[in-house]
C-alpha cells in the first residue's frame, strides 16, 4: 500500500510540473494565451523519518518513498555512551546530525513517524527542525497491547 502511495504521489507531482510548465511557457489549456495563471503546488515529500525512542537510545532514519535508508544515526554514533545515550539533548544532537546528513543528500521535507516512549521523542522532532528540515506530519507509532500478555499468578504469602 505504501509503495502505490509512493507511486501516485510522484505521477501526481510529474503531472502537476509539466502543467506549470506548460503556464509558465506561456501556453494555456484553454486557448488564451493572454490569461496567465501561477500554479502552486504543495510540497509533497516522498522521505519518512523514523524515529525510535527506547529508554536506553534514539535512533533516527531517514528513508526513501520505497522504504530504502538513506541516513541513518543514533545517540550513540554520535559520541554519548551508556546512561547518557538516554537523554534528550543526545536525542537533539542525533536529529540535528541527521538533518545535516539529510540535507546534504538532497532532502527538504520529510514526514516523522515516532516509535517508543523514551526521553528522546520530541527532542529528536526539534533537532530534525533545527537541522533544518522541514517537518510536513508528525505520526505516533507506538504500539499499544491490547490486554496484552497474560500476567503472572498472584503471590501468597
Amino acid at each position: 500500500m505504501h509503495k502505490l502511495n509512493c507511486i501516485l504521489s510522484n505521477s501526481v507531482r510529474s503531472a502537476c510540473q509539466q502543467v506549470a510548465g506548460s503556464f509558465n511557457a506561456g501556453g494555456s489549456i484553454c486557448g488564451t494565451s493572454g490569461l496567465q495563471r501561477a500554479v502552486f503546488t504543495s510540497p509533497m515529500p516522498g522521505q519518512d523519518t523514523h524515529i525510535k525512542a527506547t529508554y536506553n537510545n534514539t535512533h533516527v532514519q531517514v528513508t526513501d518513498c520505497e522504504g530504502q535508508f538513506m541516513v541513518r544515526t543514533s545517540c550513540g554514533t554520535e559520541g554519548f555512551k551508556n546512561v547518557k545515550k538516554s537523554t534528550p539533548i543526545a536525542a537533539q544532537t542525533a536529529g540535528i546530525s541527521a538533518a545535516a546528513k539529510a540535507t546534504a543528500v538532497g532532502v527538504t521535507f520529510v514526514r516523522v513517524l515516532v516509535k517508543g516512549l523514551g526521553p528522546g521523542r520530541l527532542s529528536a522532532i526539534k533537532g530534525l527542525t533545527m537541522g533544518g528540515l522541514e517537518v510536513v506530519s508528525i505520526t505516533d507509532n507506538t504500539p499499544v497491547p491490547h490486554n496484552g500478555c497474560r500476567p503472572r499468578k498472584a503471590r501468597r504469602i
